[in-house]
């Protein structure tokens, strides 16, 4: 069997940086990833479980940019982690995949997400009433990945539940094929984290680091209203933080507003 066309994923988490990481590893000569980001091949509703690599190779074909040998491709889908049908179509496709998985306190990714569905016009409730509907939102749709399935729009807390994702995908991939980044660590220090993903992917340093930029940065301030209190907020988040500590030795600090 050939290898596969795709050789890592930027999988996660939405909100949480990925659009910035995928602009900024575009930039480097011998890594190449759809024009528009996120393919969405693995999550499509019309994905059949019966398709082969080449199947899968010839769908990322119309996506990629044409490339060298040599050029690694890669994609960049937030949604793939957060699933683990997802995480086990990517297993068969190419079981030496590698991972890299942004984390943003989930608090402030929620918040994000939130006024993100409001901009669409998709979010009519208050973010707190959000929150406490979520559950019934997302009830029927656990596997729902069509494209205006509450599961991608409504998911605000689930999709902070960062340990159950990692969890899922060390069940299939091995800890050496992900790396674990904090989306601070890609706005403080961008330098030392691009470097890390480079010698993670195996490319050599570009002859100029990327500088740093803001990319698709929501201004979403006037939804701040709908917001609740900080620390009610992280008190909704604290089991969700713990889990992550516990079962996966990574903290969070506090992040920058939602963007």
């Amino acid at each position: 069997m050939s290898s596969a066309r795709v050789g890592f994923v930027i999988g996660g988490v939405q909100k949480c940086g990925t659009s910035a990481l995928a602009s900024y590893l575009r930039e480097h000569p011998k890594l190449a990833l759809p024009l528009h980001k996120e393919a969405h091949v693995f999550d499509s509703p019309d994905f059949d479980e019966r398709w082969s690599r080449d199947d899968i190779d010839r769908r990322y074909a119309e996506l990629l940019p044409q490339t060298d040998a040599d050029t690694l491709c890669g994609d960049a889908t937030p949604i793939y982690v957060f699933h683990p049908t997802l995480i086990q179509r990517i297993a068969r496709y190419n079981p030496a995949m590698r991972w890299i998985i942004l984390l943003r306190d989930p608090a402030q990714r929620a918040l994000s997400h939130y006024h993100m569905e409001r901009a669409r016009g998709v979010e009519r409730w208050p973010f707190w009433l959000a929150l406490l509907f979520e559950r019934w939102r997302l009830r029927g749709h656990s596997s729902d990945f069509s494209i205006a399935s509450p599961l991608r729009r409504f998911s605000y807390l689930t999709r902070g539940d960062y340990a159950r994702q990692l969890d899922a995908l060390y069940k299939h991939f091995s800890p050496e094929q992900v790396l674990v980044l904090r989306t601070i660590d890609l706005e403080r220090e961008l330098d030392i984290t691009l470097k890390r993903v480079y010698a993670f992917l195996g490319v050599p340093l570009p002859a100029a680091l990327p500088e740093p930029r803001k990319v698709f940065a929501g201004d979403y301030r006037r939804w701040a209203r709908h917001s609740v209190p900080s620390r009610l907020l992280g008190r909704l988040f604290s089991a969700q933080l713990q889990s992550l500590r516990e079962r996966h030795g990574m903290a969070l600090d506090e992040e920058s507003p939602p963007g």
